[in-house]
C-alpha cells in the first residue's frame, strides 16, 4: 500500500503563505466564522469574486495530518479559487486527538451543507456545488463524496456534484505512522476509513493532482482511485505535475509560486466546466 509520512510536517509550512502575500485581486472574503455546528472548530469563512452572481460553489478543506490546521491560515488559498470565479466556504473541523475517526468527516459534511445554505446569499448557487481539499483535506473531500452515508446524514445526499482532490491518501492501510494511528487506529473496520473502498459508478466527477516528487503520500494514492474509479466507469481525471512535491502542489495556488505548474488554473477549469 501507498507510503504516509511526515504529513503534518510536509503541510504546516504553507500556513507561512497567508502572511507573505501577495494575494489575488478582485476576490475577498466576504463572510467570518459562521457556524455549522456548536464546537468551536465548526466555523466556516466564505470567500467570493468581487462581482458575479450564480457562481458555482467549492468548498475547500486544507490538510494538516486530521491533527493541525486552521482557516486562518489558508485565505491565501481560499481567495485563489475565489478570484477564478467562485463562491468558496474555506471550514475549521475538529482534529485528532480530541476526536477520531469518523468525526472530521461528519464535520465535512456538516460545513458542505451549511454552505450550501448560505452560499445563495454571497452569490453563490448551491444547485452546483463542489468539495476539494489538499492532503488530509482530500481525504475529507474524497470520503463525502464517495461515501453516501456522510452527505445523507445531513439530508443532502445529491449536494455534491463533483471534487477535485490535490495529494490526498485514499488508499493508506496499514495506519503505520502516528497520524494515521491517532486519527483512524480505533475504528472497527480500517476499511471504512479509505475513500478507495467507496469507489462507484455513479459517483460525481473526480480530478485528482499530484506532484510527482510527492514523499509524504505518494502519487500512487492518486493514481489507484482514479484507476478505480475509471475501472468501475465513474468519470475521473488525473493529472500528475513533475517535480511537485506534497506542499508544492497547493502553493501553486499562490501568486509566488504559480509559474511552478498550472494546478490552480487546471482545476478551476474542470470545475467551472464540471459545474457549467
Amino acid at each position: 500500500m501507498p507510503a504516509l509520512a511526515g504529513l503534518l510536517a510536509g503541510c504546516s509550512p504553507l500556513g507561512a503563505l497567508n502572511a507573505l502575500g501577495p494575494r489575488d485581486g478582485g476576490a475577498g472574503r466576504v463572510a467570518k466564522g459562521l457556524t455549522y455546528g456548536p464546537e468551536d472548530r465548526q466555523r466556516f469563512d466564505l470567500y467570493a469574486p468581487t462581482v458575479g452572481a450564480n457562481l458555482p460553489v467549492v468548498v475547500f478543506f486544507y490538510g494538516g495530518g486530521w491533527d493541525s490546521g486552521a482557516k486562518d491560515l489558508y485565505g491565501w488559498a481560499a481567495q485563489a479559487l475565489a478570484a477564478r470565479g467562485f463562491v468558496v466556504a474555506l471550514p475549521d473541523y475538529r482534529l485528532s486527538p480530541d476526536v477520531h475517526f469518523p468525526a472530521f468527516i461528519e464535520d465535512a459534511a456538516m460545513a458542505t451543507a451549511a454552505a450550501a445554505d448560505v452560499a445563495a446569499d454571497h452569490g453563490g448557487d448551491p444547485a452546483r456545488l463542489a468539495v476539494s481539499g489538499h492532503s488530509a483535506g482530500a481525504h475529507l473531500a474524497m470520503m463525502i463524496t464517495l461515501d453516501r452515508r456522510y452527505m445523507a446524514s445531513v439530508d443532502r445526499p445529491d449536494l455534491i456534484k463533483a471534487a477535485a482532490g490535490l495529494a490526498g491518501p485514499y488508499d493508506f492501510l496499514p495506519f503505520d505512522v502516528a497520524a494515521s494511528r491517532n486519527a483512524f487506529g480505533r475504528a472497527p473496520d480500517p476499511t471504512l476509513t479509505q475513500p478507495v473502498t467507496f469507489a462507484r459508478a455513479d459517483a460525481p466527477p473526480v480530478w485528482l493532482a499530484h506532484g510527482t516528487e510527492d514523499e509524504t503520500v505518494h502519487a500512487e494514492d492518486s493514481e489507484i482511485l482514479h484507476a478505480r474509479l475509471t475501472e468501475l466507469g465513474a468519470p475521473s481525471t488525473l493529472r500528475l505535475y513533475e517535480g511537485l512535491n506534497h506542499a508544492d502542489l497547493v502553493a501553486t495556488f499562490s501568486p509566488l509560486f504559480r509559474r511552478k505548474a498550472p494546478v490552480l488554473g487546471d482545476m478551476a477549469s474542470f470545475l467551472t466546466e464540471t459545474l457549467a
